[in-house]
């Protein structure tokens, strides 16, 4: 997947402008930290492979490694995960193969077992629902590399190996599950010229599954006649392959080959990250993003010449004495700032749109610069997770602004929903979630021990941190409004159909979404598809759009609003924007339906599940965007005009 300005006088200033413009495209391609230290090896030295877990696209939910009765070492060690390792379901443990640093191996016996009826049978579901097994050597994951005849050639990657397939024999109908039961590893490695020392740049395997053959009875020197390193005898094909069944044996084995690699280090992800069809990505993104910048452009020009025909014309009306006969948006200068119904609730969304925005900006900076790879297993969720809870300061200072501006007084009840609110909500689902997971005994379960992790970040951290921001943000002095509110509300008269509350916040949705959908196809496909997601340089440009055309829209359909003498805003302008989420549930179910496999109910209440939180949070992020946006708008421009 490849990486993917208002003209400026100065040329210093220019050429700075165009140099973080190139940052900001090609800074998640070029400019990279690894998640560990390079580690180098010398001949001989041993590599630790660990496990990971069995994932599959079909079900989504992973399972540990030591689920299925692979073989397994004496003693079977967890490896410390971080939060977002914990969360995306990984369950890092170590293996029995035993590798040395550039030292070939062929057709090593790792292990024999004998199935009993239940093991074939859980052999045969996972086979059936398409899981692959992962695994990691220094900090690698393991791929199967996969050559496309369409694109010249080139090699593509998949991360893990599927445990087995489905087949038939020849002359039968009857589908039979074989099991990949040998393994070829290739390990990639630099070398260092001067000290001989060499660093691991690629790991990857070709799985085969083979009926191993033996003569006499089995012992620790028994020699197959399958694969046999004396006789020159290796593994290439697929055509013996093993049967999973009940009482039948099955023995396990892998080769390990070493390449030497002209890939560097600081480059070895590169391979990994180029997964899919760059040049797709790239003429789709940018022809939204130029569509959307022009449509953009357009509406800001109306704007701004529609606004300053509009606020000279009633400036001269005042000097003419004709103000009697004026008509639209300065009518309800009255009433533009009465608070609104329910003004509560909008102080508490409008705090946690803010929260949520301030995680969003710093993650995709950290990510933009490379702190977030790929390599950084968890690191992502981690560092959303810590940003939100600390961003809980702002929360609850935009919430204490506008509820004084509202002339509020009972200030620690909307902090305390600002504070509890949506995160109860996420939490409310994402538990009835985990406990469907953990219903099927997945690896993907959060522990109650992680969970009272988050629950103590939560009202440890988080709670607090809102109270502080509301404490601070209502000792300031409120926010004064530009124009004086009339003690008797003003009737509304009857709107065009067109200006139907609802019809004009379904309409707002559709630009800020349509900014959006492409990269999101990439995202979905990532997060379900189990692929990297890495190009947070387009990302970045992409919420920077989204910023713009939430705001512009929102400005739009407000400025329309108030011309038809509707001053109901308030929740209008949140709505508008927010409505986005509404498209980007719809796409969510689009994508369902066209682009997964999912079969089981689980599955698919998993994915609704996650994609409803995610819709949810979307909704918060845009809806607040528009909402300041149309607050920044009424207070300019009815503070441009005189009012008696």
């Amino acid at each position: 997947m490849g990486s993917r300005s208002r003209s400026i006088t100065k040329p210093a200033t220019a050429m700075m402008s165009a140099l973080l413009f190139l940052l900001l495209v090609h800074g998640a391609n070029c400019f990279y930290l690894p998640g560990v230290a390079p580690e180098d090896f010398q001949k001989g030295d041993s590599l630790k492979v660990k496990v990971n877990k069995l994932t599959s696209i079909k079900t989504q939910l992973p399972y540990s490694y030591y689920s299925l009765p692979f073989c397994a070492p004496k003693k079977i060690v967890d490896s410390a995960e971080n939060l977002g390792e914990v969360l995306r379901g990984d369950r890092i443990e170590n293996s029995p193969y035993v590798f040395k640093m550039r030292e070939p191996q062929m057709c090593t016996i790792l292990c024999r077992i004998t199935l009993d009826g239940k093991n074939a049978k859980q052999f045969k579901e996972k086979i059936d629902d398409e899981y692959r097994v992962n695994m990691i050597l220094d900090n690698l994951p393991l791929v199967v590399p996969v050559r496309r005849l369409d694109q010249e050639s080139r090699t593509v990657y998949q991360l893990g190996y599927h445990i087995g397939l489905k087949g038939q024999y020849a002359g039968s109908k009857e589908e039979k599950y074989f099991i990949h039961n040998h393994l070829a590893f290739t390990i990639k490695y630099h070398k260092d010229l001067q000290t001989g020392s060499a660093r691991i740049v690629g790991f990857e395997v070709i799985p085969y599954s083979i009926k191993h053959e033996y003569e006499g009875k089995w012992n620790e020197n028994t020699r197959l006649t399958t694969c046999d390193p004396h006789n020159k005898r290796t593994v290439v094909n697929s055509n013996t392959p093993q049967e999973v069944e009940a009482k039948k044996e099955i023995i396990f084995t892998y080769d390990v080959d070493y390449q030497e690699s002209d890939v560097k280090w600081a480059s070895r992800w590169d391979a990994y990250l180029l997964m899919s069809d760059d040049q797709i990505h790239w003429f789709s993104i940018v022809n939204s993003l130029m569509i959307v910048l022009f449509l953009s452009g357009m509406v800001a020009m109306i704007m701004l010449r529609t606004l300053y025909r509009d606020i000279s014309r009633y400036n001269e009306l005042e000097t003419q004495e004709e103000a009697l006969e004026e008509t639209g948006w300065k009518l309800v200068h009255g009433d533009v700032f009465r608070p609104p119904s329910n003004s509560d609730l909008l102080c508490v969304y409008v705090g946690t749109g803010v929260q949520f925005f301030g995680m969003i900006l710093v993650t995709m900076i950290f990510a933009v610069l490379g702190f977030l790879s790929p390599s950084n297993r968890g690191g992502l969720m981690t560092a959303m997770l810590l940003l939100w809870v600390f961003m809980g300061i702002f929360a609850g200072y935009a919430s204490a602004r506008l509820y004084k501006m509202f002339k509020g007084t009972e200030w620690k009840k909307v902090i305390l929903r600002t504070a509890v609110m949506f995160p109860a909500i996420i939490f409310a689902i994402f538990f009835v979630l985990n406990a469907l997971i953990w219903g099927q005994k997945s690896s993907g379960a959060v522990p109650f021990g992680t969970m009272f992790a988050l629950v103590l970040l939560w009202f440890g951290i988080s709670v607090p941190l809102v109270f502080v921001g509301g404490y601070i943000g209502f000792r300031k002095p409120a926010i004064e409004d530009p124009v004086k509110t009339n003690k008797i509300p003003r009737q509304i008269p009857e709107q065009a159909w067109y200006m139907n509350p609802v019809f004009s916040i379904l309409i707002g949705g559709i630009l800020p979404f349509g900014a959006v959908f492409i990269e999101l196809f990439f995202i979905l496909t990532s997060i379900w598809l189990n692929q990297f997601y890495y190009i947070f340089g387009f990302l970045f440009l992409v919420f920077i759009i989204l910023l713009i055309t939430c705001a512009e829209i929102t400005i739009v359909l407000c400025y329309f609003q108030l011309c038809s003498e509707d001053y109901l805003w308030w929740w209008r302008s949140y709505l508008t924007s927010g409505s986005s989420a509404f498209y980007l549930f719809l796409y969510a179910t689009f994508y369902f339906f066209t682009k997964l496999e999912i079969t089981k109910l689980v599955s698919g209440l998993l994915y609704f599940g996650y994609m409803l939180i995610a819709s949810y949070a979307f909704f918060v992020l845009t809806g607040t965007i528009g909402f300041y946006a149309c607050f920044w708008f009424t207070r300019l421009i009815y503070s441009s005009v005189k009012i008696d």
